[in-house]
């Protein structure tokens, strides 16, 4: 088995940058086959962009957040739903951090090497001799066709009782399964991101061993280091951010090479000439790179933070996720503003703005960048008790 400690860490931007032609030129059939590429798979997992958040002893790069959701942005900028899988590839495998050293290795540090999976709570698992016996069903499966292992969230229910934290809600145990033990089904029928391969994921009556099980909530990771000091639910929400900024980017690279081509109907002036698009492109990059400074800026914050070896505050993890769900929603209206200026256009199917449109739209509905992100950081503003379980 090749290691990825055998060669030399990649730098994951430069990797991303190096990834970016290939992506445009594949993006629409990316979108038409409702899934990443095997190939495309296998070149992310051995530029090292699957295994960023993997302790360095388990064979990953340990990356800091900044520079990790940077590769994910640039990533984005050539396609979304090619981020999206690398995003949920790098952060499930945070999960490394929690399991026995050697465990982990055995798992991780395989240079192609792709976990994926879905963090809720879906699933079943039962305690056993020796490890849980795990059964479920499990929507928004991304990337799966091509993971190596696939993690799947669970409620662990002990003498007919679901286990539960103090707060009252479920602990949620994670359970990591190889390939063979999951049943996947072609359900991702979307209008955006539709080459995630998002579908179901199904483990039945699957015996899992407790080492390779983990609870985000319960139990405290075996490798140390600032960025497992990083809530992982906040670093699920910074992948999503990173994706919806780099498709808002590379809507507004398409939007300014189509009005410099395309001349309007009845004018012989190019679209770009126009005062109307000229105002309206300025006001998207002023909505996308404020939102973005604000997202980075928040971010490199709590990673300064997290290096000093503080603990992050209920009001520093909250202000991560008001970033990324305030990045996520303006990075869509800057998609919108571009399908807009396009005209006709960008009614047709296989026109980019509109892929990047919908890959935009479907992002927002994700549950770490919902609207009650809004209301947690508001709370914390007037002093009110917040639940920090999932913050």
């Amino acid at each position: 088995m090749a290691l990825a400690t055998d060669v030399t860490r990649p730098d994951p931007l430069a990797a991303a940058k190096a990834l970016q032609p290939a992506i445009r030129e594949r993006a629409e059939a990316i979108e038409a086959e409702r899934r990443l590429p095997a190939d495309l798979a296998a070149d992310l997992a051995r530029a090292g962009l699957t295994r960023l958040f993997v302790p360095a002893a388990a064979g990953g790069l340990e990356m800091d957040p900044p520079r990790a959701f940077a590769a994910t942005e640039a990533l984005a900028r050539a396609d979304a739903s090619v981020a999206w899988c690398q995003m949920i590839a790098a952060t499930t495998g945070l999960l490394a951090a929690y399991l026995p050293s050697d465990r982990a290795a055995r798992i991780f540090a395989a240079a192609d090497a792709i976990t994926g999976g879905v963090f809720a709570p879906k699933g079943e698992a039962r305690p056993v001799a020796g490890g849980y016996r795990v059964s479920g069903r499990w929507q928004w499966a991304s990337g799966s066709a091509n993971c190596t292992w696939l993690m799947g969230g669970c409620r662990v229910v002990e003498d007919g009782a679901v286990r539960t934290l103090p707060n009252g809600a479920p602990d949620v145990l994670m359970a990591l399964v190889p390939r063979e033990a999951v049943t996947l089904y072609d359900t991702w029928h979307t209008a955006g991101l539709a080459g995630t391969g998002s579908g179901d994921m199904a483990i039945v009556d699957a015996e899992v061993p407790g080492a390779h099980t983990a609870s985000f909530f319960s139990d405290r990771p075996v490798a140390d280091g600032p960025l497992y000091r990083f809530p992982v639910f906040a670093m699920l929400a910074q992948g999503i951010a990173a994706t919806a900024l780099g498709n808002a980017r590379g809507a507004l690279d398409e939007l300014a090479a189509f009005g410099t081509a395309k001349t309007r109907q009845f004018e012989r002036k190019a679209l770009g000439a126009t005062p109307h698009v000229q105002g309206e492109t300025a006001r998207a990059e002023a909505l996308l790179s404020s939102a973005r400074a604000f997202w980075a800026a928040t971010l490199a914050d709590a990673w300064d933070r997290a290096s000093a070896g503080q603990a992050l505050s209920v009001e520093t993890r909250a202000r991560l996720r008001l970033a990324a769900t305030h990045a996520t929603r303006t990075a869509a209206e800057v998609t919108a503003i571009a399908h807009d200026l396009a005209g006709g256009a960008a009614a047709f199917l296989s026109f980019p703005i509109q892929r990047r449109f919908r890959d935009a739209h479907v992002a927002t509905q994700h549950i770490m960048v919902g609207h009650a992100t809004y209301e947690t950081y508001g709370r914390t503003v007037y002093g009110l008790d917040v639940d920090a379980t999932f913050v």
